[in-house]
């Protein structure tokens, strides 16, 4: 099980976010991701844990993208 869970700053990030037309529909996948990690049940899945990586090495995502990409790869599965 995983002991991380998103914080409450980052959930609301994430939920504005998940509410704004101008968010990428990557951007909402990963702040969904963060919203799901709320629960210490929930664990980042392999793919989003390949695709926050890739968001994070490259450079034509925003940092907010990125701040939600670094939040899901935190809370992923210490074994893979």
């Amino acid at each position: 099980m995983n002991r991380k869970t998103s914080s409450s700053t980052m959930a609301s990030k994430a939920s504005k976010a998940l509410n704004s037309n101008s968010s990428s529909k990557i951007q909402k996948s990963l702040a969904a991701s963060v919203l799901s990690q709320r629960a210490r049940s929930k664990q980042t899945g392999a793919d989003m844990e390949n695709i926050a990586s890739r968001v994070l090495q490259s450079n034509k995502y925003s940092n907010e993208t990125k701040i939600f990409a670094a939040s899901v790869l935190s809370q992923s599965n210490v074994n893979r």
